[in-house]
């Protein structure tokens, strides 16, 4: 007989019965029932909206930088950030596909082409390195925080940067991010890559001049070798996707620019007029981060749900056992096997899972099917072209607006779209073709 943490599967399906459906992978929508008031939840936890507006601070301080290092941020002032658009046409989609009326508003957070590495990555990845250098800078005396950042580029800086290294275990996207910035600014850069990571981001790291290490493993283990690495090296620094504060609060400053763009677009967001957000999610750092940023400044207003392959539930498992990092998707025989590679993880962050415990509204699972159909619909109506995994926040909106005690009239619905831009062409056509041949099958 099979025991998990000191309880047979039987016990475990008796007392959460969700987990029958997502055992089988089929796909599941599970609210949290430790969800509690914003005031409450947030009285528990050391992290606040002071330490969020730092790292903004700390972002300004480096636009100047930015700007001269990659020229592609000037317009937006050397701040890295994506549009909040309007996508009716692929709603109208949806409402066909799914044959139900939505008749909220539905926005798409382009994320996937955030300057420098095409994905919600680009926010916390880049914010952590940044950090670093500057940190290294100001202790070498070589930069103090009334200097024009843009200093950075100078030579003296490479040659003083190349005297450490930076580390990270990543399923893909945030290997780009961490190695493209490293890489600039001179770091030796190491990303440990798990057996699920793309080629195509393999082979842009190593031109980068990033030294890539394979495994033929899941995250879990390229993580582990990562900060076994960095571990044994004093002059190098591990980001640890699953427990690193400062990729959270880099995560978390989306919140701040999200708040401008909605009012620029006209949107309220209040008791009556709530949002719902959904964020694709991997080990849990990105959409925790951007999910706690937007609790700060939305509080009760604002609803965050999480979307995981039905193959690599992680989050969902942590959640719903209370167990966070210490259960994985395979104690409970589910393979982490998933086209969704940015979202292929085995086991959570136990640090965002603690964090959000009582502030995240629920998780849902998806097909990888289903990832490519709608893959599919948002080319066709849109003309956007997404990674998979990056279609996951889609069939949020139609789980919500069939839960009885969510109906809003007035509520506007937020789909995070964490990655895409910089795939090949060839994989983009590659992706819309499956996705095409899915659509068929089904109709």
């Amino acid at each position: 007989m099979k025991i998990i943490h000191g309880k047979t599967l039987e016990e475990w399906k008796r007392d959460n019965p969700n987990l029958h459906t997502i055992m089988e992978t089929e796909e599941t929508f599970w609210r949290n029932p430790k969800y509690k008031d914003f005031e409450e939840a947030v009285s528990k936890l050391s992290i606040t909206l002071a330490d969020v507006k730092e790292a903004e601070e700390r972002l300004i301080r480096f636009a100047p930088y930015l700007i001269k290092a990659f020229p592609e941020t000037e317009e937006a002032n050397g701040v890295i950030e994506s549009r909040t658009i309007r996508i009716p046409k692929m709603k109208k989609a949806m409402e066909n596909h799914y044959k139900m009326q939505v008749n909220q508003e539905v926005f798409l957070k382009a994320d996937n082409l955030l300057p420098i590495s095409g994905s919600i990555k680009a926010r916390g990845g880049i914010y952590e390195v940044l950090k670093y250098a500057e940190r290294i800078a100001i202790d070498n005396g070589m930069l103090s925080y009334d200097d024009d950042y843009s200093i950075l580029t100078n030579k003296s800086f490479g040659e003083l940067f190349s005297q450490y290294s930076i580390a990270v275990g990543s399923t893909g996207n945030l290997g780009l991010s961490i190695g493209i910035i490293s890489a600039k600014l001179g770091f030796n850069v190491f990303v440990h890559m798990s057996a699920d990571a793309k080629e195509w981001k393999k082979d842009l790291l190593k031109e980068k001049g990033v030294t890539v290490i394979e495994y033929n493993s899941d995250y879990s283990k390229a993580v582990t070798e990562g900060r076994r690495q960095a571990q044994a090296n004093e002059n190098m620094h591990f980001i640890d996707d699953e427990n690193s504060k400062d990729l959270f609060l880099g995560y978390a400053v989306a919140a701040l620019r999200l708040q401008k763009q909605l009012e620029e677009l006209g949107i309220v967001v209040d008791e009556e007029n709530p949002l719902f957000v959904y964020l694709p999610c991997g080990v849990g750092g990105g959409p925790g981060g951007v999910a706690f940023g937007l609790k700060l400044i939305f509080k009760d207003s604002v609803h965050c749900f999480f979307a995981e392959p039905t193959h690599s539930p992680a989050m969902l498992l942590g959640l719903l056992t209370g167990l966070h990092e210490k259960v994985s998707v395979q104690d409970f025989d589910i393979d982490n096997v998933t086209e969704a590679d940015g979202l292929a993880v085995g086991r959570p962050s136990g640090f965002v899972g603690k964090l959000l415990e009582e502030l995240i509204s629920g998780v849902y699972t998806v097909e990888d099917e289903h990832l490519f159909q709608l893959l599919t619909m948002l080319v066709d109506t849109e003309n956007i072209n997404l990674e998979p995994s990056a279609l996951a926040g889609f069939p949020g909106v139609i789980h919500i607006i069939n839960q009885p005690d969510f109906q809003y009239p007035h509520a506007t619905h937020l789909v995070w779209a964490t990655g895409g831009s910089m795939l090949p062409e060839k994989m983009k056509k590659e992706n819309y073709e499956k996705g095409k041949s899915y659509r068929k099958n089904k109709t």
